[in-house]
């Protein structure tokens, strides 16, 4: 006996399975995770020729978002690093990424910045912040009332910041009401069009 028989119907035919092919009663509880394919290769980000370094950008999204920054450079997968100066207002050396920023007409010179500590900047683990070791069992528990320790930066950034400061400030001050457009912060009114406004 073969193990599937054709039959014929009046509508057509139609292959039946014999018992040993059928489907089984049993399904798992819990489906199994198969991995998804990737179908997008990972290529470097484009960057607009718009954020070129010098360039003054309005942050858009985050903690500091209004803020007018200066670029200072392109890092890898489309992030920006930029700073206040903190001086200025108040924003430090960060990353950001390129979609979050809208590009202004405004340059500002920064061949004063020194190259090691851009380099420094640029490497993976500059930004990473130290993890705490999590407390547990009898510390953790009295513990619970205490405020939280602040967070102290680390020395080495905050020598970079004030080298980065230092050369970015002497170039603003030559520029007359650049400091005032810096540290103020860019929002938008009701009667505002964003569309036609030129940065």
């Amino acid at each position: 006996m073969s193990e599937s028989q054709t039959k014929k119907f009046a509508k057509g035919e139609r292959t039946i399975p014999h018992p040993s092919q059928k489907a089984s009663k049993f399904y798992p509880a819990e489906d199994s995770q198969v991995p998804k394919k990737a179908r997008k290769s990972i290529r470097p980000a484009k960057v607009r020729p718009s954020l070129a370094p010098g360039t003054v950008v309005i942050l858009l999204a985050g903690r500091f978002r209004g803020k007018r920054v200066v670029l200072l450079k392109h890092l890898e997968q489309g992030v920006l690093l930029v700073t206040g100066p903190f001086k200025v207002n108040g924003v430090p050396l960060r990353r950001v990424n390129a979609r979050y920023v809208i590009a202004t007409s405004t340059k500002v010179d920064i061949s004063g910045v020194g190259e090691d500590v851009l380099k420094k900047a640029s490497e993976s683990g500059y930004f990473t912040k130290d993890k705490e070791s999590k407390k547990t069992g009898e510390d953790a528990f009295f513990k619970q009332g205490e405020k939280p320790q602040k967070k102290e930066t680390s020395k080495d950034r905050v020598e970079d910041q004030k080298a980065v400061d230092k050369a970015l400030l002497a170039n603003i001050k030559k520029e007359a009401h650049l400091i005032d457009y810096l540290s103020s912060t860019f929002s938008l009114r009701s009667s505002d069009r964003p569309h036609a406004m030129v940065f």
